[in-house]
């Protein structure tokens, strides 16, 4: 995959709203969950949903809160398969969140 430049990225940002840039090479969401379990059930599924596409974000959960970060290592930097994930783990996040 080819690393996107800094003008396309801030066009990508325009489709997953509440992700943020941080230093240029990462995107960074939280999520919040009313329990602790459904926290636990989203961070399931974006892994299988990860693991299927072999590009796998930083997870960090404090308790109702997870948090993911995304990157490509191999394009050092942005790609527009970080984007698709991003999209698709916010699909799942509004499944969830219900």
């Amino acid at each position: 995959m080819e690393r996107l430049s800094p003008v396309e990225i801030q066009e990508k940002l325009k489709n997953v709203s509440n992700w943020k840039l941080t230093d240029e090479k990462w995107i960074e969401r939280k999520y919040r969950f009313r329990e602790y379990l459904k926290g636990i059930d989203f961070v399931q599924k974006v892994a299988r949903i990860s693991e299927n596409a072999n590009h796998h974000p930083f997870i960090s959960i404090d308790y109702k809160v997870v948090t993911l970060k995304i990157s490509s290592w191999n394009a050092k930097g942005l790609t527009a398969l970080d984007f698709d994930l991003a999209e698709k783990y916010d699909e799942i996040y509004t499944q969830i969140k219900g």
